[in-house]
């Protein structure tokens, strides 16, 4: 009796304070139900615990051995659900001992509750009761925890209008506006990671006659492997492009809101006789669903060229720097908190001559250097609702306002 009672005050104490978080706390909607959910179990595992000490000593109350049946499967039911959550996500040792003890113990309990004979009157409406109120709280579970982070749903858009070049007073130098719009039509919040923009200048000069096939086919192959695009040509050849401009046009760690948008302007300059023949534009941005994490301020870490930490991945890239953002990452729910260690999101916002892109790791502190295999890449993905958004290659070609020198 008195290992029952413990294993029951044990459930009703560690199930009320997670309830409660989540009713608080939680960012979903199905999370605060599960908080519902959590609290009443852990009512029903103390109701169970003292109907124990009246079954077993006074028996003044004649289904105390019914209350307390009630009380031990419910508690069975929570800790086999919550040890199969710390397994699957949980990174502590503690909660997974914690949970699989308190799972064996509820097991034996019902056990032996059940050996005392326990009388029940109208055996099928109490199984049936008992039936549905499970499999409410398991399709509950299972939705929160197993089936709603393998879903993504829509995504911002991130959109550019490239405005008409304006001159310089002196006519040396003219600059391009380009307009970046973020718009969220989706139906849940998100947090910005990272966002960029760059400007490509380019040179296509022009063959004075047909090009070979062999031309075409090394114009394919070099198309294939960079980043850059550009259409197969019977006369233009196009060359790598050089960076020259960049910018991250929103602040990592800010946020839109469902239904919202926001828009930007920044300006391309450069002098009239710039070798170049075209500009290419380009945009992304990298969100994080707001139900599926909270994040702190992300704040500025460092630089790459001034002792900064980057990833093996980052260093392999050979002349690209890095600024270095970091923020807290908090979980969704009471659960996931306690069992999975801190999290932080790594922001690197990379340029060099050849381009410009964002890059964003979330971690366990110190664990940034390690490379994700592609099971755990895509858990990531889904556990925090990550995408990308990119515009571009919007292409503007420069001859019209060279042409005014």
């Amino acid at each position: 009796m008195a290992v029952i009672t413990l294993v029951l005050l044990l459930t009703a104490l560690l199930l009320a304070r997670l309830g409660i978080e989540d009713l608080g706390e939680a960012l979903t909607y199905t999370g605060r139900i599960t908080g519902a959910i959590l609290v009443l179990v852990a009512a029903t595992a103390l109701l169970g615990a003292a109907a124990v000490v009246d079954h077993w000593f006074r028996n003044s109350f004649p289904y105390s051995g019914m209350v307390a049946l009630i009380g031990t499967v419910a508690a069975l039911l929570a800790n086999a659900m919550l040890l199969f959550e710390t397994l699957k996500d949980g990174d502590s040792t503690f909660y997974r001992v914690l949970w699989g003890v308190l799972t064996a113990g509820s097991a034996w309990a019902v056990f032996a509750v059940w050996r005392t004979s326990v009388v029940i009157p109208a055996p099928k409406r109490v199984a049936a009761a008992l039936v549905v109120s499970s499999g409410l709280a398991l399709a509950n579970f299972g939705y929160q925890y197993l089936y709603q982070p393998y879903q993504r749903g829509a995504k911002p858009l991130v959109k550019m209008t490239v405005g008409k070049p304006v001159l310089s007073q002196d006519r040396r130098e003219f600059a391009v506006p380009v307009d970046i719009s973020l718009e969220n039509h989706s139906d849940v919040g998100f947090y910005l990671l990272g966002a960029e923009f760059h400007a490509m200048g380019e040179r296509v000069p022009l063959s004075a006659k047909d090009r070979l096939r062999e031309q075409w086919r090394a114009d394919a192959e070099q198309w294939s492997r960079s980043e850059e695009k550009h259409p197969l040509s019977r006369r233009e050849i196009h060359q790598p492009g050089e960076l020259v401009a960049a910018e991250p046009w929103m602040p990592a760690g800010n946020w839109i809101e469902a239904g919202d948008a926001f828009v930007t302007q920044t300006l391309v300059q450069l002098p009239i006789d710039t070798p170049y023949d075209q500009l290419a534009f380009y945009a992304s941005a990298d969100f994080a669903r707001k139900d599926r994490l909270g994040l702190e301020q992300v704040a500025l870490e460092g630089y790459s060229w001034s002792g900064g930490k980057v990833p093996q991945w980052l260093r392999e890239q050979k002349d690209v720097d890095s600024v270095i953002y970091r923020g807290r990452v908090h979980e969704n729910n009471a659960i996931a908190k306690h069992t999975m260690d801190p999290r932080y999101v790594t922001v690197y916002w990379q340029f060099g001559t050849n381009g410009a892109g964002v890059a964003e790791t979330i971690t366990r502190d110190g664990e940034e250097d390690r490379t994700l295999s592609g099971a755990e890449t895509r858990a990531l993905v889904d556990r925090y609702g990550l995408v990308s958004a990119l515009s571009g290659p919007l292409e503007r070609t420069l001859w019209d306002i060279k042409s005014q020198r």
